[in-house]
């Protein structure tokens, strides 16, 4: 189990990422540009279904990050049994 420092890191890095991803978007969205670059990862208009997947994919990290600062499971999981009547 990962302590609450390392969690908080974690956070705070995918937080700052999602700021990132959020203003690539906005300016590919906007059409002010036609590519954004990120790090060593361009991106063009083309790209914004990947970004917003990406946001989406941050957006999630970031809920089960919390969860586990407030000592609630990550992920909840069911299981679903077929039968045959």
């Amino acid at each position: 189990m990962t302590d609450k420092v390392e969690i908080r890191a974690r956070l705070e890095f995918r937080r700052a990422a999602l700021t990132k991803l959020r203003e690539a978007y906005i300016a590919l969205l906007d059409g002010g540009v036609k590519s954004y670059s990120l790090e060593n990862r361009s991106l063009t208009r083309f790209d914004l279904p990947d970004l917003k997947k990406a946001i989406e994919d941050m957006e999630n990290e970031i809920d089960e990050l919390e969860a586990l600062l407030q000592g609630r499971k990550s992920r909840r999981s069911f299981a679903v049994i077929p039968t045959d009547w």
